[in-house]
């Protein structure tokens, strides 16, 4: 199998981990979405990564689809069998992926617009929304036990674009995110390498 994937993209990172974690075996084939190449959007219609490429021909996206299919191959490693606690994780991996999506907004306004036309308001109200989001997963942290789950993979992976884009912006006030994730790489130690980076 083949992802297409960037180092920046949390989403990206969110996959990669799952795939390593699961003992895959995939090939990382690193794309520029502006760039549009053919490999991605052959592949995907909207130009988006992460994209899976199946050794049966399938392409697989977006990054939540991709997770799926990865508990499916691995025998339903990636969540839980508990109806109840599947749910809770696919909330908590939809409100981490929510939170990126605000963040990646605000980096967007400001990469591709003219100084001059960057509309602080909007950067205010996705600020706003991905910090509702930080301040409920600091009080609702989710456990690490024995077994890694996607929420999990999830949050890690939004705690690295914080680091990487909005680094010195919301670590004081979330002390108990930091905590989990130290907690985090103790049980996944190839964080360092897989998180969102340049």
């Amino acid at each position: 199998m083949k992802i297409l994937c960037a180092p920046t993209s949390p989403y990206s990172s969110k996959v990669r981990m799952a795939a390593r974690h699961l003992e895959l075996d995939v090939i990382e084939i690193r794309v520029d979405t502006n760039a549009g190449p053919a490999v991605l959007v052959d592949n995907n219609p909207l130009g988006k990564i992460p994209t899976l490429l199946t050794d049966d021909g399938l392409s697989i996206f977006d990054s939540v689809a991709i997770m799926h299919y990865f508990d499916r191959l691995k025998g339903k490693k990636l969540y839980p069998s508990k109806r109840g606690k599947r749910t809770e994780v696919e909330i908590l991996e939809s409100l981490c992926d929510g939170i990126c999506d605000c963040l990646l907004a605000i980096v967007y306004e400001r990469r591709f617009r003219d100084e001059e036309k960057v509309h602080q308001p909007w950067i205010d109200r996705q600020w706003k929304k991905a910090v509702s989001g930080l301040n409920h997963l600091s009080v609702h942290l989710p456990k690490i036990g024995k077994r890694l789950h996607g929420g999990h993979f999830a949050l890690a992976a939004t705690l690295g674009y914080l680091d990487l884009r909005f680094p010195g912006q919301w670590e004081t006030d979330h002390s108990e995110l930091i905590g989990w994730r130290r907690e985090f790489e103790k049980k996944f130690p190839a964080y360092s390498q897989l998180k969102p980076q340049t």
